[in-house]
């Protein structure tokens, strides 16, 4: 017998892990699509794989099913308007990336210039996974930047920044071995 969770604790404690902002894009039939998605991460380094979920009723999800290949830009700071934007349920497809920066990757597919990383990548599995797909994809390509290192994050349906420590992950542990 399957228990049923709380759907308001569950998002409220889904909602407690901070995550980085990507746009994720795919062309099929010629025409861009594009979703942002907190719901990307590393799988594999060798070989080198990522993935991201999908709505099953979202647009994006035929389109991104259908082509087998997608991109992924890291958002920086400057990326909030633009996530916001892919973010939005029903925005036209021809031209939404008109007043958005941007370039191709070297597959065709959009690239967001507010990044501070960009993947592309061949759909290499696909898991169900409830009302989502997850996508597994083979990066295939790979870019990223140092001019500005100030990630976007998503924190209880905010954007905020990065506040730096001085400690890192090989200086906070001060246990002996």
């Amino acid at each position: 017998m399957e228990k049923s969770v709380d759907q308001a604790a569950f998002r409220g404690a889904l909602s407690r892990f901070a995550s980085g902002v990507t746009v994720v894009s795919t062309v099929h039939d010629d025409v861009d699509h594009a979703m942002t998605a907190s719901a990307f991460t590393s799988v594999s380094l060798i070989p080198p794989l990522v993935l991201v979920c999908s709505n099953k009723g979202s647009r994006f999800h035929e389109a991104v099913v259908q082509s087998g290949r997608w991109a992924v830009s890291i958002l920086n700071e400057r990326g909030l308007e633009a996530s916001a934007w892919f973010a939005h349920r029903g925005r036209p497809l021809e031209g939404q990336f008109a007043d958005i920066e941007h370039h191709r990757s070297p597959g065709g597919l959009a690239l967001l210039d507010h990044a501070l990383a960009w993947l592309e990548c061949e759909t290499e599995a696909t898991h169900e996974g409830g009302d989502h797909l997850i996508i597994v994809g083979r990066v295939v390509w790979a870019d990223y930047q140092d001019e500005t290192d100030d990630p976007l994050l998503y924190y209880r349906s905010h954007y905020g920044s990065i506040v730096r420590h001085e400690e890192s992950e090989k200086t906070a542990y001060r246990g002996g071995r």
